[in-house]
């Protein structure tokens, strides 16, 4: 597991709470759903295990008890990846203008539950148990039609947006404060063995349908342009575009997955 971010957990729960009570009130239509999900639990992490279960137990035949009891003891024994999720949570919330309220990403947003199911796959397949491990990567593609290796590791504060046609390769490494839209792929070239995924440096923002293939390095606060095929290392704080991808400027702060501003026409 990656270090658990600094977050204070209960605060964050406290806020969760009270916006879904407010939201239930104004929308009595939603008030069954919140209560079952959110203000009957116990706190953020038994919050997690009864989203997420209910979200994939229409995925593989997967039994939807079984689900929450594995995700429930993979929670207890590793509290990062609820603090990881509740900073996912408030990215996605800061970053995203059609996202409104922390409590409608945690109820609809595939690509949290695409991490957040991945980040419990890769303590099942760092704990030696790769078919279960497998089998919850399978179940995620299979429902929301994202494809994450188990042994790939990401960060958190990752934001990933509309997330259909997600690809991260086993050997990939994604770091903090990242943004993530639709249709990237993290993969190999197809001739390498071992290490041959992309390694994703903090603060970068990789936009729609970009394609990183090998065992490259991108370096901090770069920005990826939408369609780019990278094929080779990326410095840290450059903007590249294109097919093959170039250099073709400079992102207007640090940390473009921050900021998600997918303009690659920053002037150099």
């Amino acid at each position: 597991m990656t270090k658990t971010p600094a977050i204070d957990i209960d605060l964050f729960w406290a806020k969760l709470r009270k916006e879904a009570r407010a939201l239930a009130k104004s929308e009595p239509m939603t008030a069954p759903l919140l209560r079952r999900t959110i203000l009957d639990r116990k706190d953020f992490a038994d919050c997690l295990v009864e989203v997420l279960s209910s979200r994939l137990r229409r995925a593989d035949g997967l039994d939807r008890a079984e689900l929450a009891s594995l995700f429930s003891r993979v929670l207890e024994a590793h509290p990062a990846i609820a603090a990881s999720a509740a900073v996912d949570l408030t990215a996605a919330v800061d970053r995203d203008p059609a996202l409104e309220l922390l409590s409608e990403t945690l109820l609809f947003s595939k690509g949290f539950h695409s991490l957040q199911i991945h980040r419990i796959a890769h303590v099942l397949w760092t704990s030696g148990q790769p078919i279960g491990a497998k089998m919850l990567q399978s179940a995620v593609s299979a429902r929301f039609g994202v494809d994450i290796h188990p042994a790939a590791v990401i960060g958190h504060g990752v934001h990933v947006d509309h997330a259909t046609g997600l690809v991260i390769g086993e050997t990939a490494r994604v770091g903090n404060d990242v943004s993530i839209f639709h249709g990237v792929t993290l993969g190999g070239t197809g001739k390498e063995t071992g290490d041959r995924h992309p390694k994703v440096g903090d603060g970068v923002l990789l936009s729609a349908h970009a394609q990183l293939l090998g065992n490259i390095r991108i370096g901090r606060g770069a920005k990826i342009g939408a369609g780019a095929v990278v094929l080779t290392d990326v410095p840290p704080h450059t903007t590249y575009a294109g097919v093959p991808a170039v250099k073709v400027g400079v992102p207007r702060c640090d940390a473009p997955g921050l900021e998600m501003n997918v303009d690659f026409l920053d002037p150099a």
